[in-house]
C-alpha cells in the first residue's frame, strides 16, 4: 500500500469501550422476558454459551413479527429497521480481542479491526456478520472469468452472481481501443480491475468511496502481483481524481435507494437519486479524446417495479452529454440449473453499455 493509503482506517462495526448496566442472559431464563426488556432499551450481555444468542434472536424475531405483519415494502422496512435497532442491544464481551463465551466462532477481524483496544463490547449481530466475512476472505471466492480466486476485504461488495462478469469479459476479448489508461469507479473487491489487468491494461486508477474496498483492494494486488498496475483512491466519485483517461468502467448500483444509506457497503447495491447525474456530468470532464464510458448495469429495478426508470436511458434522452455506441444484454441464470425461474427475476438481464462524449 502505498504512503497516500497508509492512513486510511477500515470502516468497522461500532463498539462499547466502558462498563455497561446489562442483562446477563442464560439458557435457562425467560427468553421472552428477556427480549421484551431489549426492545424497551435494555442492553443485554449474552453469557455461558454463543447460541445463547441465537435463542435470543429467533425470539426477537418471532416477537417483532407479531407487530410488523404487513407484507408490503414499507412494512418490511419497518420490520428490518425494528429488527435491528433491538438487536444492536443484544451484546458479546471480548477480551484479549477473543469472545469470552463458550462455542463461539473464531475469526481475526476481532484483533485486525481493532489494533488499538483489546477490551470491549460487540454487538451479536455484528459478530455474525464478522464470522460470515471472516470465512469468504479466508475461504476465497472462485471466479472463472480471472481464473483464480479473491478473498475480499471486510465491509467490501464482492460477486456471488457472475453473468455480469462474464458479459464484460466479453466485451473486453473484442476491444481493439486504447489501453493506456483506465478509471475503474467503484472498484468493489477489484474484479472488474483484476480483469481490466489480465486483458492488457496497465495503468488502471482505482476509484472507490468505500475505505474498506481500498485496503482489501490494495492487500489483494499485491498478493496477486497486480500492485504496480494499479493506483487506488479513496473518493466520492471523481472528487478526488484530476486524471483524464481512455476508459471509464462503472459497475453502478443497480437498485434504487428507498431509504438511507447508513453503510458504505449499501451503496455497492443502492443508488441515491442524485449518484447518475452526479456521475456523468463528471465523467464527460475525466474523458481524453474518443474516450469512452463503460457501465455494468441491470433491469433489476425494472423487473421488480415498471415504476422504476432507468438512470442510463434517462441520461441519454434528457442531456447531450453523451451518445451509445454499445448495449449487450445476457440472461441472468438461475443459481442451481435444478431451479425453474418463474418469478419475475426470470425476466433479469444484465447490461453493458457503451458512451461516448458528444
Amino acid at each position: 500500500m502505498n504512503k497516500a493509503l497508509e492512513s486510511i482506517k477500515p470502516e468497522r462495526p461500532n463498539i462499547i469501550i466502558t462498563e455497561i448496566d446489562s442483562i446477563g442472559f442464560y439458557r435457562k431464563m425467560d427468553t421472552e422476558a428477556t427480549v421484551v426488556e431489549m426492545i424497551a432499551g435494555k442492553y443485554v450481555l449474552v453469557e455461558e454459551f454463543f447460541s445463547n444468542g441465537l435463542q435470543v434472536l429467533a425470539e426477537l424475531k418471532r416477537n417483532l413479527l407479531l407487530v410488523h405483519k404487513e407484507q408490503t415494502f414499507e412494512g418490511k422496512r419497518q420490520y428490518r429497521n425494528a429488527f435491528r435497532e433491538a438487536s444492536q442491544r443484544l451484546l458479546l464481551k471480548v477480551e484479549d480481542n477473543k469472545l469470552l463465551v463458550k462455542r463461539a466462532p473464531e475469526f481475526d477481524w476481532l484483533e485486525s479491526l481493532y489494533p488499538d483496544v483489546s477490551k470491549f463490547y460487540v454487538s451479536f449481530s455484528d459478530v455474525q456478520s464478522m464470522n460470515s466475512s471472516w470465512q469468504w476472505y479466508k475461504n476465497g471466492i472462485e471466479v472463472q472469468t480471472l481464473g483464480l480466486s479473491i478473498h475480499p476485504y471486510y465491509g467490501t461488495y464482492f460477486p456471488t452472481k457472475f453473468d455480469h462478469l462474464k458479459l464484460f469479459d466479453k466485451w473486453l476479448k473484442q476491444y481493439e481501443g486504447a489501453k493506456t489508461s483506465v478509471i475503474n469507479m467503484g472498484l468493489g473487491s477489484g474484479t472488474l480491475s483484476f480483469q481490466l489487468i489480465q486483458n492488457g491494461f496497465k495503468n488502471i486508477i482505482g476509484i472507490d468511496s468505500n475505505k474498506n474496498a481500498i485496503i482489501g483492494v490494495a492487500k489483494e494486488s499485491k498478493r496477486l502481483g497486480y500492485e504496480d498496475n494499479i493506483s487506488l483512491v479513496h473518493s466520492d466519485l471523481f472528487e478526488n481524481c484530476e486524471t483524464k483517461v481512455d476508459l471509464i468502467v462503472f459497475q453502478a448500483p443497480w437498485l434504487p435507494a428507498r431509504h438511507e444509506l447508513e453503510e458504505e457497503i449499501d451503496k455497492a447495491t443502492y443508488y441515491e437519486k442524485t449518484l447518475f447525474p452526479r456521475f456523468f456530468e463528471q465523467a464527460v470532464r475525466h474523458l481524453n479524446d474518443n474516450g469512452k464510458v463503460v457501465l455494468i448495469f441491470s433491469n433489476m429495478a425494472e423487473v421488480m417495479d415498471a415504476k422504476n426508470t432507468h438512470p442510463i436511458i434517462e441520461e441519454l434522452q434528457k442531456n447531450k452529454r453523451f451518445k451509445k455506441e454499445l448495449h449487450l444484454r445476457r440472461d441472468v441464470r438461475a443459481s442451481s440449473r435444478r431451479t425453474k425461474r418463474r418469478d419475475a427475476k426470470s425476466r433479469e438481464k444484465v447490461e453493458l453499455w457503451v458512451l461516448s462524449a458528444i
